[in-house]
């Protein structure tokens, strides 16, 4: 059990560490020959963000595991808004007031009814796939629009989209960009692997489910680079930064991970998630609506608030 449990977290590690290794080599790959700014925030940093949570799925739907895939996507978006926003607001006022996300919170809602509602005919498979893939595009599309519309409105030169870029690196050497690549590609399975192995192991020693392993071992640790992020970004005071990367996160999350993971084989919903999951996801997804349309900061009261929240919802998982 011991070497269980120090397996799962090298997983966690190297997933992390992979995962970071890839959006640096990606993006200034990218960069180097050409591709705008723009579409390589839209898509190559948004999914090498999120390659860990789809290594897990994949590797859990062949591995014949859907409760650690389900289980680590419903349970990081829940963990995403609780965990990754209530822990920087301890630290310091997430002054989100300044914040325009109503656009993007509403896709959020949007993703998530559909989850839900594709959750309902018990199983995840290629129709699924392709409606939530649909959805993921259009909504692409749509901020594609509204980004370049923003740009062009407030004359945003390509130079300093490319400096707010995440890992991007003018001067980094060809042989830099290629080993990041590397590392990353090979990295990312196998730390994939490790985790649901091990995670595995540990849910049948204890007892549990991979449902349950998948909402809370394997859930939290995905979302550490959120986490991470976030801290960053409240201690800058950049809230919108924070706000939007773990809403964009859950709409990745829920639409890109869980719609090719179906692809490689279909995943079946345990009834649990119908009856509680699935439904606590969306409730905190709602409780962001203060914070999106009525102006208010996520003061240190409702990081605490908001931690509590997580920690009873841990409870009750585990307990049950």
């Amino acid at each position: 059990m011991i070497m269980a449990w120090g397996l799962s977290g090298l997983g966690l590690l190297i997933l992390l560490l992979a995962g970071d290794a890839l959006v640096k080599g990606a993006v200034n790959l990218s960069l180097r020959i050409g591709i705008p700014a723009l579409i390589v925030s839209l898509t190559i940093v948004a999914f090498g963000t999120s390659a860990p949570e789809l290594l897990i799925s994949i590797k859990a739907v062949m591995d014949n595991v859907p409760g650690i895939a389900l289980g680590n996507v419903v349970g990081s978006n829940t963990a995403n808004i609780l965990l990754v926003l209530g822990i920087p607001a301890l630290l310091a006022t997430m002054h989100t007031s300044e914040c325009n996300t109503r656009k993007s919170f509403n896709h959020m809602i949007a993703a998530s009814l559909l989850f839900i509602a594709l959750a309902y005919r018990g199983v995840f498979d290629w129709i699924a796939a392709i409606i939530l893939l649909v959805a993921l595009a259009a909504m692409l599309s749509d901020a594609a629009r509204d980004a370049r519309a923003h740009r062009k409105a407030d004359a945003v030169c390509t130079v300093k989209d490319e400096e707010d870029l995440e890992g991007v690196d003018p001067d980094m050497p060809g042989w830099r960009i290629g080993l990041f690549l590397v590392l990353g590609l090979v990295g990312l399975p196998l730390g994939a692997s490790l985790l649901v192995d091990n995670a595995t192991i540990i849910a049948k020693e204890f007892g549990v489910s991979d449902t349950v392993i998948g909402l809370t071992l394997v859930a939290v640790g995905t979302s550490l680079p959120e986490l991470a992020t976030t801290v960053v970004a409240a201690l800058r005071r950049q809230a919108d930064v924070a706000l939007g990367n773990v809403i964009g996160s859950n709409m990745f999350n829920l639409l890109a991970i869980i719609g090719i993971a179906s692809l490689v084989g279909p995943i079946d919903v345990d009834p649990a998630f119908l009856q509680f999951d699935l439904w606590v996801m969306l409730g905190a997804s709602l409780l962001l609506i203060p914070f999106v349309y009525l102006g208010r900061n996520i003061t240190r009261i409702w990081g605490i608030v908001l931690v509590a929240l997580y920690v009873t919802y841990l409870f009750v998982v585990l307990a049950g």
